[in-house]
């Protein structure tokens, strides 16, 4: 079954809506037209099913590229499929961290394939016996996505590998690409058949999948969605070179939670939706999120873990005891070296060998005491790389056997044939030190594996003819590159490329003191027991349902073509402001206080035009003429430049730095609006910033009477940002027992006297007009960043007192959705001026209908008169 609830990416051919769900309920739909900003009008078209649930239990559904099942062809014969459960696979093994209490549904494809005739049976097998839901994918799809884009492009380019050459990836295929967004498609469709939108979670996994939160948030405005990548994210100038960043990056900021292993790869998503979209992150109370078109999209840390129960089992069987034994006969009186690698370019097999042989080199009396096993698993990928991997670790091996090797010693043991979980643990349980020096990796479960092995159970202790009571030991020599390397406090890290550092660490890892092996064995032991795949799904979970805890609150609008698609959410009480609404209360009203921003408000922040263009001039000049009316322009520059700019404005009124200079029309004087005795503290702050401005290539100082700015909206993103901190802490420092106030901004660092600010000039206006006896029934107030969020609190906490009419209609409008105490918003300075023009236009009006009234037709002859 397909959903057609939204237009498909690649114009795929879609069915009838979808009726399966839990207790039979039809899948909601959203009125959304891509592209179009189209309110709905209650919570109940958002995202609300026929009828209610009667169903209490929470439910997860988990997507992965395949599902954690394996599959058999039936014997004797018989046509069809036996499956089990894969339990190796970590899909499976979360689930332990979810609690009884969640049911899980699976989301999947299957490795093997199924012939077309027997699908629909394997699929009503597999929902009533396993809850597994298969994705079946045609061959043909299946190869461009997984070999093709996902291995080709997605995975070398995460593992930091460039396109340079065709032998290296290959150049951009947007055919590989077409097939991601198909079978991501696919993929959605398969969630859409089980979902209940209202109440289940959605959990997707790893990079197979980064476009499939679009297709869901489409379908689904406010579903609960959480994203795990299980690889590296690269830093940003290695990420900006894939041709379809931007989309997979606002695909990926269409869930509600988006999890990575270690902060680095975090850091990297967050410099990349940085410098790409313009996105910026905060840290609240300790979590991290980025505001996106009013939603935020959490970001969580924390490395997976591994199944103690499962390892626990193995450990416990009698074939890894008899394996042990048989592993301690076969190395008796030797030290065993492990290492436990894909058969694939990135895990830096080769590397690891030239290094032993270094150490084989340096340390004659190792030979013959010294082996490496070497356990290459089959490569996950194919091609010319993963030959060319396995013909040169195959060709260092024989050169290192024939060069040190003798009769009955064999100094590298290259185990290439798979194996049975237990056989691995059984070499973990006799190994004196694990080797995972992989150049670039994710998250290698392979040490905490070994950490496990090497605690043992009494059984192999008698095995091993060790004392149960003796505390165990162990020792690991780790990658930096590697996500659990941070895990590891107790581990030699080392730089895989520096063959040196890797064959001193093992040299380390096998003189270091008992004492010293126990202890950093007890201490990774203890961290691997209480962060275990299922504390890092409970975690997830949790972080997960924050997230989402606002959705039932907010409006939801979808808009967007393709890709680019998002959805704005917005709290109830904040709404686009209807050009028709604020003309007709402008028009019943007779006393009008208009206060605006300039910079992004008036214009378009950062353009290379500053100034004013004549079709702002002539608006303002329009709603200035109009006797009803009291026009502010509220800046933050200079009062040198706002004279320049509207001098052609006669009766404008104008505040300059902020509110610190006032001047009612062209031909009043500039006034403060508070009384600053003295500006010495100009002499402390400047030197400082000067500092910042010399280290910082692209920043500069706007000092003006009142202020000084440090901007840096050309400087480096990254760069710029981490010095505007570090210029923030530093000026707060100097400046603690001075009468200023230090703020940061969009691209600015600004220093300025306690007390302005442009809520001043509201409360000035406002004070003004009553004083006048023309006490406002009209008030509206446009700006688009913090500063001009006080003018917001002042207007609108002007309402509840006697400075407004009591039948006052008061807008507070802010530019573009986002958190602000405005009540309304305008997408851009396109829509502000349209709005401006209408009012303008209703003057003009107003001006002629009075003119031309036989009253007016009087007084005119009288005055010609």
């Amino acid at each position: 079954m397909v959903s057609r609830s939204y237009s498909n990416l690649l114009d795929l051919t879609s069915g009838d809506s979808p009726t399966f769900g839990r207790g039979g309920r039809k899948l909601s739909r959203v009125a959304t037209v891509a592209g179009v900003l189209s309110e709905l009008d209650d919570e109940s078209r958002s995202n609300a099913s026929d009828a209610p649930s009667s169903v209490t239990q929470e439910r997860m559904i988990i997507v992965g590229n395949q599902l954690p099942l394996r599959a058999h062809r039936r014997k004797d014969g018989e046509e069809g499929w036996n499956f089990s459960w894969d339990e190796d696979s970590l899909l499976l093994q979360l689930k332990d961290g979810l609690g009884e209490d969640v049911e899980v549904i699976y989301v999947g494809s299957l490795k093997e394939e199924i012939d077309p005739s027997q699908q629909d049976d394997v699929a009503q097998t597999l929902l009533e016996t396993f809850k597994c839901v298969p994705a079946f994918i045609p061959p043909e799809l299946f190869s461009k996505f997984y070999h093709g884009f996902c291995k080709q492009h997605l995975w070398p380019l995460f593992h930091y590998m460039l396109p340079l050459s065709p032998d290296l990836g290959g150049r951009f295929d947007r055919s590989l690409w077409q097939a991601y967004v198909s079978v991501n498609k696919i993929f959605a469709d398969k969630v859409m058949e089980v979902i209940s939108p209202d109440d289940d979670f959605v959990w997707v996994h790893d990079y197979h999948l980064m476009v499939l939160p679009t297709f869901l948030r489409k379908r689904f405005n406010r579903v609960k969605l959480g994203f795990f990548l299980h690889s590296p994210f690269p830093s940003s100038e290695i990420y900006r070179t894939l041709p379809v960043r931007d989309e997979i990056l606002r695909a990926l900021l269409n869930s509600d939670l988006i999890g990575f292993h270690t902060f680095d790869y975090a850091r990297h998503f967050l410099s990349c939706c940085s410098r790409m979209l313009g996105i910026s992150y905060q840290s609240k109370r300790g979590y991290i999120g980025l505001e996106y078109y009013g939603r935020t999209v959490s970001i969580k840390i924390l490395p997976v873990g591994i199944h103690m129960g499962q390892l626990q089992s193995v450990l416990d069987l009698h074939e890894t005891e008899t394996r042990v034994a048989e592993l301690r006969d076969k190395f008796h009186g030797q030290t065993v070296l492990l290492g436990v690698d894909d058969m694939d370019i990135f895990k830096g097999i080769s590397l690891k060998l030239l290094a032993f042989e270094l150490l084989l080199s340096q340390h004659p009396d190792q030979r013959g005491k010294l082996v490496l096993v070497q356990i290459a698993n089959p490569a996950r990928g194919r091609g010319k790389d993963v030959q060319e991997v396995r013909a040169e670790t195959y060709a260092t091996v024989k050169r290192i056997n024939q060069k040190f090797g003798r009769a009955g010693y064999e100094p590298v043991i290259l185990v290439d044939k798979p194996l049975q979980f237990y056989e691995r643990i059984a070499y973990y349980a006799i190994a004196e030190c694990c080797l995972v020096t992989a150049v670039r990796d994710g998250m290698n479960l392979i040490p905490y594996e070994y950490v496990i092995g090497r605690q043992g159970t009494e059984k192999l202790d008698a095995t091993l003819g060790l004392n149960p009571t003796a505390p165990k030991k162990s020792m690991l020599v780790v990658s930096e590159f590697i996500g659990c390397s941070p895990s590891l406090s107790g581990a030699i890290r080392v730089n895989p490329w520096n063959i040196d550092a890797v064959a001193e660490a093992m040299d380390s890892a096998l003189i270091v003191s008992e004492a010293e092996k126990q202890m950093r064995h007890e201490k990774h032991y203890r961290y691997v027991c209480t962060h275990d795949v299922a504390y890092w799904a409970q975690s997830f979970l949790q972080d997960l349902e924050r997230a989402c805890r606002d959705h039932v609150r907010r409006r939801c609008w979808g808009i967007g073509f393709g890709l680019g698609f998002r959805v704005v959410a917005l709290d109830p009480s904040f709404r686009k402001l209807s050009v028709e609404h604020i003309v007709s209360a402008y028009k019943r009203t007779k006393h009008r206080a208009i206060l605006l921003d300039y910079d992004g408000t008036m214009t378009v922040r950062n353009s290379i035009s500053k100034g004013p263009n004549a079709e702002v001039i002539s608006t303002l000049n329009k709603l200035c003429r109009d006797p009803k009316n009291i026009v502010f322009i509220v800046s933050g520059k200079d009062i040198k430049t706002l004279t320049q700019w509207f001098s052609s404005c006669e009766t404008l009124g104008l505040a300059a730095e902020h509110g610190y200079l006032v001047r009612p029309n062209r031909d009043a004087k500039w006034e403060t609006c508070v009384a600053v005795v003295d500006f010495y503290w100009k002499q402390i702050a400047e030197p400082v910033m000067s500092l910042y401005t010399e280290t910082t290539d692209g920043s500069f100082i706007d000092s003006k009477e009142s202020t000084l700015v440090w901007n840096y909206q050309y400087a480096d993103p990254d760069f710029g940002s981490c010095q505007a901190k570090e210029l923030l802490d530093h000026l707060e420092s100097v400046l603690a027992n001075e009468p200023v106030t230090v703020k940061s901004g969009q691209h600015i660092v600004e220093v300025k006297p306690q007390g302005v600010n442009k809520g001043l000039v509201a409360e000035r206006l406002l004070e003004t007009m009553q004083q006048k006896g023309t006490i406002p029934d009209f008030v509206l107030c446009i700006g688009d960043d913090r500063s001009d969020e006080d003018m917001f609190e002042v207007i609108m906490s002007a309402v509840a007192s006697a400075s407004l009419s009591p039948v006052a209609e008061v807008f507070a409008c802010t530019v573009g959705q986002k958190p602000s105490k405005a009540k309304y918003y305008l997408e851009d300075t396109t829509e502000i001026l349209r709005m401006l023009q209408g009012l303008a236009s209703a003057s003009e009006h107003s001006a002629k209908h009075v003119s031309t009234s036989p009253q007016s037709v009087i007084i005119d002859r009288r005055i010609g008169k």
